[in-house]
């Protein structure tokens, strides 16, 4: 369907393309926003949804194409006149300030073009306290550095509501959110939506878009593929659309009642760390995917970087196949074969800028070593080549940086680190946030896989369908204590969300 420019649309995009060298990135895309909606943009990694954002919003430059903003051309030369448009853009990736303030950050656009001399600090906290009240309980005057992930991505959200946009574009505004907290930000999106503001919502989550959405785009391979209205569509349509095939197993079959051993590799017992968590105790078994699930500050995270020791001062036992750990540091606990894969790959995860091959023999450089100091390249590549294609990694070769990988390939990289040191148990935080619904499938399968081959799995994640699609317990994490297990048919998101909120001993005595 060709674009057109009618009074129904305040954004129009006709036939946009855009090369990076011999890569295409957008092919002739077209595009419409119409005032008032709610429209997602959906797709593969790799798709083009990002390149065509970055170009509405002034960050790249069109080859070729047209942008039409209420119905008069318009040609966006860098973010700030995107803005002075009406166009605001929350990005994906975090871009703030840690050493700053979260009112500063906030505000950070309008204190840098003031005249004043001083900073109205009580001020410009004060209106930041009136937009974050929207969103969570965040303190202005708090360093960003001093965040969660979630509570900075609602910060990068607050910063777009203060601006006067006509145009709202919100890229995986939800990948680091609690349920409760995206459903807070839905909340605000159709009250904006009624207000006549026009939002483009990209995201991989199916459910998101069913739920919220008024139209949805799909783009395959830098092409316009379809435009769809929510309501007479449905996701396997949208998903088919997007991969070009039809995607039958978003989650593989989980272990029978005959497969399931009850061999404990990993015990916690009464596991204590201050005013962080206390009195947390769970076991796994060989080949179990257990699930952590809670809302932001229950103390999920908190709990898995303790045990593998990366952080906090514990008290309690840890035992591997029955034996009490005593690990001084994450080397040991690496030692041992317990690793931690971080929910932030680009931050903690990854080393972008180095090689694939450097990045997967990162853990236990001295297995690729000769004499123990000197790099073997050929052993490394070797090593990356094995593992790449056991999780089906798509890359040029193993000298190619991990930034020119897609999102789903990255943590792919990510998850191939973790398996170069022979893990016993592996805690993976949020594995599949920012990845397409093709890679989601795929890394599912991957750790069922590993599963299967005698890996314990424990799982903390937000999406609350992928705790229930893969894991085969949840353990519900309230306040720093688990608030309850469930498994079986006890599995379902409004029991888990009953126990995040009001735990095992409310429902008791209610």
């Amino acid at each position: 369907m060709p674009a057109s420019t009618t009074d129904d649309n305040i954004l129009t995009i006709a036939g946009l393309t855009k090369s990076f060298g011999a890569i295409q990135a957008l092919r002739g895309v077209d595009f419409e926003l119409r005032r008032g909606e709610i429209h997602a943009i959906a797709g593969e990694n790799g798709a083009g949804k990002s390149t065509l954002m970055n170009i509405v919003d002034g960050i790249l430059k069109p080859d070729t194409g047209k942008i039409y903003l209420d119905g008069n051309e318009v040609r966006i030369t860098s973010p700030a006149m995107a803005q002075r448009l009406g166009i605001g853009f929350v990005h994906q990736e975090i871009a703030l300030c840690p050493d700053v303030s979260v009112a500063e950050n906030i505000f950070m656009g309008v204190t840098a073009s003031s005249p004043a001399l001083l900073m109205d600090y009580r001020a410009i906290e004060s209106r930041a306290g009136e937009i974050l009240g929207q969103l969570g309980d965040i303190d202005p005057a708090a360093l960003v550095g001093t965040l969660s992930i979630s509570q900075q991505q609602l910060v990068e959200i607050a910063k777009a509501l203060t601006l006067d946009c006509r145009v709202l574009i919100l890229d995986e505004p939800t990948a680091a959110l609690t349920e409760r907290e995206a459903q807070t930000l839905f909340g605000i999106m159709r009250e904006l939506a009624a207000r006549g503001i026009s939002i483009i919502y990209i995201t991989h989550r199916m459910a998101e878009i069913f739920a919220n959405c008024d139209r949805v785009t799909v783009l395959r391979d830098g092409r316009y593929i379809k435009t769809m209205n929510v309501a007479e569509t449905t996701p396997a349509e949208v998903v088919s659309a997007m991969v070009g095939r039809v995607i039958d197993d978003l989650y593989p079959p989980k272990m029978s009642d005959e497969e399931k051993s009850d061999e404990i590799i990993l015990e916690v017992r009464d596991l204590t760390d201050r005013n962080r968590f206390s009195g947390v105790s769970f076991q796994l078994c060989k080949g179990e995917v257990i699930g952590l699930a809670g809302l932001i500050g229950a103390g999920r995270s908190e709990i898995a970087r303790a045990i593998c020791r990366l952080e906090g001062e514990i008290t309690g036992e840890v035992l591997l196949h029955g034996t009490p750990l005593d690990l001084g540091s994450y080397a040991e606990s690496i030692a041992r074969g317990i690793v931690y894969l971080s929910e932030d790959r680009k931050g903690d995860g990854l080393f972008l800028d180095m090689s694939i091959a450097t990045n997967i023999s990162a853990l236990r450089v001295e297995q690729v070593a000769r004499f123990g100091v000197l790099i073997d390249e050929r052993r490394e590549a070797e090593l990356a080549r094995t593992l790449g294609a056991r999780l089906n990694l798509k890359y040029g070769n193993t000298d190619q940086p991990v930034s020119a990988l897609s999102g789903g390939n990255q943590q792919k990289v990510a998850i191939a680190k973790m398996l170069s040191v022979n893990p016993q148990v592996i805690f993976l935080d949020e594995p599949t946030r920012g990845v397409d619904v093709g890679a989601k499938a795929e890394i599912h399968g991957i750790l069922r896989d590993l599963a299967r081959a005698g890996v314990g799995i424990i799982v903390i994640s937000s999406e609350l369908p992928e705790l229930i699609g893969l894991c085969d317990r949840v353990l519900v994490v309230r306040e720093g204590r688990i608030a309850g297990t469930v498994s079986g048919s006890e599995m379902t998101e409004d029991r888990i969300m009953y126990l995040a909120s009001m735990g095992e001993e409310e429902r008791l005595v209610s």
